[in-house]
């Protein structure tokens, strides 16, 4: 596993990038020699021997980490490979225990397979590895990226169903949250009773993220875009009891039980935005994922919100998990800045670890601001508005 040896990026030299034009990726990809050598130090396939045939049948094209299906004698498996500037192996054990604990409450997660030493993480160098069992389901969605919205209204409302029984399982999971960091998803900020100086302490902790927001206006940019909502969506939350989410519900990190529009989701993928927040927080992500296509925002400048994808998606989580006033009142504050730490944590990533500057400032102009912002003009407000009536009738 030499990482000097690894091809430059996916068959087809590209992946999805953070519009919707396909780019080079940010990780070589992962290699079958590569591949071959995580296996070999896992005691199934050392023992049998599989790993020398394994080979690679698909690279996936997500941007942030390298992975791929990898197919052997005797069945198939996804190894995912992380750098530690984005993954700590503490980080990926705790999203391997989390999958533990709901698979053994009848969530439809993927086992992570155990090396020769009893560890579900293998370290070689800088780069971090982990080796799923294949999801049950169609892949359905594998090719698309994230924020294009179902294909459906059904998938919408079956992915809404199957969210609130994730939550149900999650409830008492009882690791304490993760330290915010690159690419994680927290609510650290938009909970705080005192918003500004969570602020501050976030970017005192990390010195990657206080470098790339050295040259913004960073405080006034957070007190006029995202404070007034903050203190509104604070304190209702607050009311709420915390719990462990997904962190990024969206159809590509589902899979399903067929390829026609009635297909209901049949296995659950990607724990690595799971955190500590709240149950309607990660209801919000997932109408903010799935039912607005941000893509023409950063494309054209504007963008529309799919009110009946939304409605379908939160009818299904009603089905099982229907939210009472206090929780109806947190979601609808929540939503303008539910992307708002995510957000942080890309900037993070673009300017210190991919060094991307382009990505960079989309990140912070585009989302961490840009999110919020949408959401006080009209197709914003309007999506609002829609929450709010629905709220009425509950």
């Amino acid at each position: 596993m030499n990482g000097k040896e690894m091809s430059a990026s996916p068959a087809g030299g590209l992946v999805h990038g953070m519009g919707r034009e396909l780019c080079e990726a940010d990780w070589p990809a992962l290699t079958n020699d590569e591949v071959r050598a995580v296996l070999g130090r896992f005691e199934r396939h050392a023992k049998s021997g599989s790993s020398r045939d394994a080979a690679i049948s698909w690279h996936s094209p997500r941007p942030m980490s390298a992975a791929a299906i990898v197919r052997f004698a005797d069945g198939e498996v996804f190894v995912k490979r992380h750098h530690v500037a984005v993954r700590a192996p503490e980080r990926l054990r705790v999203e391997h225990e989390f999958a533990r604990y709901l698979r053994a409450r009848g969530q439809p997660l993927p086992r992570a397979r155990r090396d020769a030493r009893g560890d579900t993480v293998v370290r070689d160098g800088d780069f971090i590895y982990e080796v799923h069992e294949r999801a049950a389901g169609v892949d359905l969605y594998r090719d698309v990226p994230s924020w294009y919205p179902f294909t459906s209204w059904d998938h919408a409302r079956a992915a809404g169903r199957a969210l609130a029984s994730f939550h149900r399982a999650a409830r008492d999971f009882p690791l304490p949250p993760s330290e915010p960091g690159v690419l994680t998803n927290s609510t650290v900020i938009v909970a705080s009773a005192e918003p500004l100086a969570a602020l501050a302490r976030l970017v005192a902790a990390r010195p990657g993220l206080a470098r790339a927001v050295a040259h913004r206006s960073l405080i006034d940019d957070f007190s006029r875009y995202h404070l007034r909502a903050i203190e509104v969506a604070a304190p209702l939350l607050r009311t709420l009891a915390p719990q462990w989410g997904h962190g990024d519900w969206h159809a590509s990190n589902l899979t399903w039980s067929s390829t026609g529009p009635k297909a209901v989701v049949a296995g659950v993928l990607d724990l690595g935005l799971a955190n500590q927040t709240f149950a309607v927080h990660d209801l919000a992500v997932a109408l903010e994922r799935n039912t607005v296509d941000w893509l023409d925002l950063a494309g054209t400048g504007s963008a529309v919100a799919d009110l009946e994808a939304v409605d379908a998606l939160v009818d299904g989580y009603e089905e099982v998990q229907p939210l009472d006033e206090h929780e109806w009142a947190a979601l609808v504050a929540v939503l303008p800045v539910v992307h708002l730490e995510y957000a942080l944590a890309e900037v993070e990533y673009f300017a210190e670890v991919v060094r991307s500057p382009d990505n960079a400032d989309l990140a912070y102009d585009g989302y961490f601001i840009g999110h919020t912002q949408w959401f006080e003009e009209a197709a914003g407000s309007e999506f609002i508005e829609h929450l709010q009536r629905r709220a009425l009738r509950c």
